[in-house]
């Protein structure tokens, strides 16, 4: 785990709820326990039965907070829990020939006080098998543990799970299901970066966020030599329950998982998000005022690209905002959209302990229709990388009530490059900086000394340069203020174009101005869309400061 990873998930592991009693009363046998991994009986079980079992739990009152842990595991240091290692003799499929994946199971303790529960299901025969916990089950090192105070409890449970990846089945997680509904998945570079949820409720709708939780797995023994599995889940919190099912398929560059979830109301819903996503983002290629650090750019993902419903592809690059921002992207039906990281280049983050060059892109795409919606998109401000401050989700248009259930499907890439990209010019990068003076120059007494920002977005790909010599127009549009001083710039080095132009104010006001811009030649669309929030400063803000002391 990385040191975000334990901050975000304690804070996020807000609620707890026990799971439902299965059809029969699960037994532990000494005997079986020193044979198998999964020693509680045998149940039935299928996708149907824990869409039952979800629906039942919706007309239940919620459990409410988590059991208290021993005092021994309540009070370990985040440098203590990273000691307990799940003990790999004891992986969920270390006897299966040829395996191509296993799973291993974390440690309830420090902020992960969720009792997950974990069942082992043999898919041809339906049948499902508890994993209780026991001390044997972790190796302690050095984590001060009090093993003598968890003797004999059978109903600890776990806090989590990762799948390891052959040829290294002891060293390579791929998959990370850890904390509320929070999970992660890596490309081939085997760097975690930003997180997936089951569900995001009232994300931003004036009261406070729920962190509903995965309250139990289930795990399908796969074949001897699959690298696809499938492993279900149990989701609870105070509005709201689900049953899942992750098809998940950890292929050579990438990891791809297949979701179907149904997902019940307790109780009216505000706002309901559906794939929600986490990342965080510091300090990109523009507004460099907030990366006060020896790194050129920090963050997991640097932008929030769309495939409308319409066809139109979108690039929104993220903000790190002075204050809370949450915009709403109305669509219907949409074909895609997601939190990407597109710079891989060392250089541009010159970061040994986070390597943000290597994190990966999440990308959704909905299968079957969602209709009308939005994809919502909330920026909060951050000083520096330790706490994810960028939430992406889709929400429904029709408003939930309780009583209510939903069905979405939809596939989840987890890879350097999004599996769809705009056949138009893409968005390289957005820089912003001072303007209203020539590209070369500086404010000074041969020009007004007009406050103004410029910005410069460069595209790369598609048919700019085919459609160069005909003529190439930007089309701008802007909320509030004027666009001057436009330039289109062809760059060598990237072989691509830039587009320079400067904003000016046209009044006092600090709301946020919404620039919008694409570039076309005739009637023909080159590019995919540019979207930008831009922050202005306070009138008293507005100046060149010459700081120089000459003497």
């Amino acid at each position: 785990m990385e040191r975000r990873a334990f901050i975000k998930a304690s804070m996020a592991f807000a609620a707890y709820c026990g799971v439902p009693a299965m059809a029969s009363v699960f037994t532990r046998s000494a005997a079986a326990a020193q044979e198998n991994v999964a020693d509680g009986g045998a149940t039935t079980f299928n996708f149907s039965v824990l869409q039952k079992m979800a629906s039942s739990l919706a007309s239940q009152p919620y459990g409410g907070a988590p059991q208290p842990l021993p005092q021994t595991l309540a009070e370990l240091t985040p440098q203590a829990y990273n000691a307990i290692e799940y003990d790999h003799g004891h992986s969920l499929w270390h006897d299966l020939p040829n395996r191509q994946l296993d799973v291993e199971l974390f440690h309830v303790g420090m902020g992960f006080k969720r009792r997950v529960r974990m069942y082992s299901v043999d898919a041809d025969k339906h049948l499902a098998r508890e994993i209780h916990f026991r001390p044997e089950l972790f190796n302690y090192h050095d984590a001060g543990v009090k093993t003598e105070q968890l003797e004999g409890i059978t109903n600890l449970g776990f806090a989590g799970f990762k799948v390891n990846k052959a040829p290294e089945l002891t060293r390579r997680d791929v998959v990370s299901f850890l904390g509320a509904s929070y999970f992660r998945a890596v490309d081939d570079t085997y760097q975690y970066g930003l997180s997936a949820r089951g569900v995001a409720v009232d994300t931003f709708a004036g009261v406070p966020e729920e962190f509903p939780d995965f309250t139990a797995f289930w795990f399908d023994t796969p074949k001897p030599g699959d690298t696809t599995f499938t492993v279900y889940a149990l989701l609870d919190g105070p509005s709201i329950t689900g049953a899942y099912r992750f098809i998940i398929h950890c292929e050579p560059k990438r990891v791809v998982m297949e979701i179907e979830k149904h997902v019940n109301a307790r109780k009216d819903i505000k706002q309901l998000g559906i794939s929600p996503m986490t990342s965080m983002y510091s300090c990109g290629t523009s507004e460099r005022g907030r990366c006060d650090t020896i790194h050129p750019q920090i963050h997991d993902s640097d932008r929030l690209a769309m495939w409308r419903g319409n066809g139109e592809w979108v690039c929104r690059p993220l903000n790190n905002p002075q204050k809370l921002q949450f915009n709403a992207f109305a669509d219907e039906n949409p074909k895609g959209f997601g939190l990407l990281q597109l710079d891989h280049e060392f250089n541009n983050y010159q970061d040994v302990i986070g390597w943000y060059n290597k994190r990966p892109s999440l990308w959704v795409e909905p299968v079957g229709n969602w209709g009308k919606g939005a994809v919502n998109l909330l920026e909060i401000p951050t000083t520096g990388e330790t706490l994810d401050n960028i939430v992406c989700f889709w929400q429904p248009e029709k408003p939930v009530k309780a009583g209510d259930s939903f069905d979405f499907s939809y596939k989840l890439y987890w890879s350097s490059e999004p599996p769809e990209r705009s056949p138009l010019s893409n968005v390289l990068a957005t820089r912003t900086g001072m303007g209203g003076f020539p590209e070369g120059w500086a404010p000074g007494e041969n020009y007004p000394k007009v406050w103004a920002r410029r910005f410069a977005v460069d595209f790369i790909g598609g048919e700019l340069k085919a459609y160069a010599d005909k003529g190439l127009a930007p089309v701008i549009n802007v909320s509030a203020g004027k666009i001057k001083d436009i330039e289109i710039l062809y760059v060598q080095p990237f072989d691509g174009y830039r587009i320079l132009f400067d904003w000016y104010p046209d009044s006092d006001s600090v709301m946020p101005v919404e620039l919008r811009m694409y570039v076309k030649s005739g009637n023909t669309a080159l590019t995919e869309t540019w979207l930008y929030q831009y922050f202005p400063p306070a009138p008293d803000k507005r100046r060149y400061i010459d700081d120089r002391q000459m003497s």
